[in-house]
């Protein structure tokens, strides 16, 4: 049989395909967040693009200023006849904006205006009220793109899913006893030595299932109970942990013998780990996933952990490396069903 497409990758993205959104108008509607989510080319391209088209515009509106106020006409006439700037009647004219002559030198000086590089050849004078309005907007509208851009960079760049690529999982799941109990267990781990605050693992089994109706659900999200080495879903991710899960008659594994658990090609069990970034107090999720030819019956994790001078250390190289232990070749409900008969 082909194998099943992953829901979730081992990387922890999800395999899914979006296609036929008619109300394309809900992502503007939150202009920030649909930035945030684009792609750096894009984003790039939008960041300068927004600049641009912002000082054209205002290049062109000092260029109509100059135009209607006649500084251009001006300007030309000192350029062929520089005497005309020392005496007589052209030299009591003042212009709305200094030194302007072209569109260039206004598309120049709408650049000083919105980012704050002057160089001293162009200012406003009082001469135009008009211009003093335009000044004043055009830096508005300035500080209004740069927060929006720099917001925007700046969240691109410290998304949480950028911590949780050193959140790591073992590549392959194990089942064995553990305590008397078949167990599924999995090794996470975590490269860095900040770390995850009020962290918490939680576990679900996806999988094609079928209701008494005849109604058939490709996906049905089912979530199982996960246990740790201190209790609970909180853990304490300073060293790497073996989380297992009970297979009792709650869990969706209670009826899989290594016989039967290749030939459930529609299971995969999705891991996601949850926690606080310590230096960063932005919320973080790692997820990975794990199909049936991914769980290995009868073997344990070898352990990682050593004390060396006073020091715990871990070997990061046999992060994923297991061992083959004694496990019954049954399934968790015939194991119960002969320890109950003797």
């Amino acid at each position: 049989r082909e194998r099943r497409a992953r829901f979730v990758g081992k990387n922890g993205a999800c395999n899914v395909a979006h296609k036929n959104i008619r109300e394309q108008g809900r992502f503007l509607q939150d202009v920030f967040t649909t930035l945030v989510d684009l792609k750096w080319p894009h984003t790039l391209l939008i960041f300068t693009m927004s600049f641009l088209c912002s000082w054209l515009l205002f290049g062109m509106v000092w260029w109509l200023i100059a135009f209607a106020h006649g500084d251009l006409d001006h300007s030309t006439r000192l350029q062929r006849d520089p005497a005309e700037g020392t005496a007589g009647p052209a030299a009591a004219f003042v212009p709305c904006v200094t030194s302007i002559h072209s569109f260039t030198s206004a598309f120049l000086f709408s650049i000083e205006v919105q980012v704050t590089i002057g160089f001293g050849g162009r200012m406003v004078t009082e001469e135009c009220p008009a211009a003093i309005l335009v000044l004043i907007v055009q830096n508005i509208v300035g500080l209004v793109i740069n927060a929006i851009m720099l917001g925007c960079i700046f969240m691109k760049t410290s998304q949480a899913h950028r911590r949780a690529e050193t959140l790591i999982f073992s590549k392959h799941a194990v089942i064995a006893l553990r305590e008397g109990r078949l167990c599924f267990m999995l090794r996470v781990g975590d490269l860095r030595k900040s770390m995850i605050i009020s962290a918490t693992i939680r576990m679900q089994v996806v999988k094609k299932t079928a209701s008494l109706e005849g109604e058939v659900v490709p996906l049905n999200q089912i979530d199982i109970q996960m246990e740790n080495p201190v209790g609970g879903n909180s853990i304490f991710l300073v060293s790497p942990l073996i989380i297992y899960h009970v297979i009792d008659k709650n869990s969706p594994l209670y009826d899989i013998s290594p016989m039967n658990l290749h030939h459930h090609e529609d299971l995969e069990i999705i891991v996601i780990l949850e926690g606080v970034v310590e230096t960063t107090g932005i919320t973080t999720q790692a997820r990975t996933s794990y199909l049936a030819d991914e769980i290995l019956w009868g073997q344990r994790f070898v352990p990682i952990v050593a004390e060396e001078d006073g020091r715990y250390s871990v070997d990061y190289s046999k992060f994923g490396n297991t061992v083959k232990v004694p496990t019954p070749s049954c399934t968790a409900r015939q194991l119960e069903e002969d320890k109950s008969i003797m």
